[in-house]
């Protein structure tokens, strides 16, 4: 039987790893991009 808190609790876990996973990403673009600007300022 799946009752409504479990319902609920599972929808708050997906929830976090969903905000880490965003976390996560945001900041290896951040890092990317740190990365990447200064190569490109070689090239010219």
């Amino acid at each position: 039987m799946f009752t409504i808190e479990m319902a609920y609790a599972r929808m708050r876990e997906m929830q976090d790893q969903a905000n880490r996973s965003r976390v996560h990403q945001s900041a290896v673009a951040g890092r990317r991009a740190n990365k990447q600007s200064p190569a490109r300022a070689k090239k010219r």
